[in-house]
């Protein structure tokens, strides 16, 4: 079986970020539970969507990106 583990933006960010951080311990740390916590923040938003996606399976009306408009609030 593979890992087919996928990386998210957050973790993106954090590892393109993390070398301009790391002279600084403590804010190298600061910027660590920053990013757990929105690690968790995402995560907790990815099941949302999830579980609305099976919510709003029977209402072919609401796209996924009319989903993201208006749960997040769109291009801001």
């Amino acid at each position: 079986m593979t890992n087919n583990k996928q990386q998210t933006a957050v973790e993106w960010l954090f590892l393109n970020l993390k070398s301009h951080f790391e002279h600084d311990g403590d804010l190298l740390e600061s910027v660590q539970m920053s990013m757990q916590q929105a690690k968790e923040m995402e995560r907790e938003q990815i099941i949302h969507s999830y579980n609305q996606s099976w919510h709003f399976r029977d209402k072919p009306y609401l796209t996924a990106e009319q989903y993201y408009n208006k749960t997040y609030g769109g291009n801001k």
